[in-house]
């Protein structure tokens, strides 16, 4: 037991003086979690547009000071003619035209019924669709409150009401994917580099030929960086919750229970790594590259799985990621309790001890 306890301390001792592991491990997960939380958002703010009133009467002016008075749109640039609309987006200065008929206040007071073009630049079509739905709705809301006088027999009005978050703030859908991405990355590849370091160096071999047990091994080398990743996921939860105030509505205690539970499964992995790779080069190159195109994209995190493929829906099934994403959000956002996910803990539980057991098995074959 003394010598297994000396084993874990010197593997601290070795991180410690890795300063530049000590970057990866705090430094990486800090400035990421800044960047996706800042920078990625599906919202739209200040977006420039233009305008080409045919007509130039009051109500299009009403209509344009109604979309200005939002926090949306900001006017760009005014047309004269629709040979311009190619030439301006062309420019990339603006990211929707609107373009009034002509006779657009005669045809609204004759025929009940005129028509806005909305015109948007759909090389980037989740933007652009977001946009259009946005001016639609300004228009509805205009065109309501100019009816109000209007009696109308049978009347159905929707009333949306958005659970959970109700805001629809991209960042309460953004930071439980980058805080699942940061702790895998970061836990597989430093556990995966660590082991294969050893292994360059020719100390791996005489390490399994110890009297310390290969279980107690790859315990000892993993046990420091669950400390550390810990560490990291406290950090990430706290500028989630005062930086980006992303609300914690079920049981931190549960929260930090699922995460330990996701570390040890992502170092478990980085371990499963290192038992194929021969250098720290390869290591890093399956941990960091091979791992992070599938976390992103089938996690779930941006894309929803039930619109892919079935067969990516079925391989979805085995990244840990996935599962860890639907208990953070579960706990964060619907306040739910271990009785709502438990199913998602026991896979989670089942893929750890699924990569510890492999592992263990390869450094034995290697041994023997």
């Amino acid at each position: 037991m003394k010598r297994f306890v000396g084993f874990i301390k010197k593997e601290f001792y070795h991180i410690f003086r890795d300063t530049r592991s000590l970057f990866i491990l705090f430094g990486m997960p800090i400035v990421q979690i800044l960047l996706f939380g800042f920078a990625i958002t599906n919202e739209i703010n200040n977006v420039d547009i233009a305008i080409l009133d045919h007509s130039k009467v009051a109500t299009t002016k009403e209509i344009i000071n109604k979309i200005l008075a939002s926090k949306y749109f900001s006017i760009k640039q005014i047309l004269e003619r629709e040979t311009d609309i190619e030439a301006v987006f062309k420019k990339g200065k603006v990211k929707a035209v609107l373009n009034f008929e002509t006779d657009f206040s005669k045809n609204l007071i004759k025929d009940h019924q005129a028509t806005v073009q909305i015109i948007t630049d759909a090389t980037d079509p989740n933007t652009a669709n977001t946009i259009s739905n946005y001016i639609n709705s300004i228009l509805q809301n205009y065109q309501q409150e100019q009816n109000k006088a209007i009696h109308i027999d049978y009347v159905i009005v929707p009333e949306p009401r958005m659970v959970y978050n109700p805001e629809l703030k991209s960042v309460y859908m953004f930071v439980p994917g980058v805080m699942t991405i940061i702790l895998m990355l970061v836990s597989a590849m430093m556990t995966s580099i660590s082991i294969t370091r050893e292994k360059e160096l020719g100390t791996m071999e005489i390490l399994l030929v110890s009297p310390i047990k290969p279980f107690q091994v790859i315990i000892g080398k993993v046990f420091p960086y669950i400390f550390l990743s810990v560490i990291n996921a406290v950090v990430i939860v706290l500028l989630s919750i005062f930086i980006f105030k992303m609300p914690v509505q079920g049981s931190l205690f549960l929260l930090a229970l699922e995460s330990v539970l996701f570390i040890i499964s992502a170092l478990a992995l980085g371990i499963l790594i290192s038992t194929i790779s021969t250098t720290q080069q390869t290591a890093m190159m399956i941990s960091l590259m091979g791992l992070m195109l599938p976390v992103i994209l089938l996690s779930g995190f941006i894309f929803p799985i039930s619109s892919m493929p079935l067969p990516l829906q079925v391989l979805s099934n085995i990244i840990p990621a996935k599962w860890f994403i639907i208990i953070l959000k579960g706990i964060m956002l619907k306040g739910v309790g271990l009785e709502f996910i438990w199913k998602e803990t026991l896979i989670l539980l089942g893929m750890t001890i699924l990569f510890i057991g492999l592992s263990v098995k390869k450094y034995k074959i290697r041994l023997e």
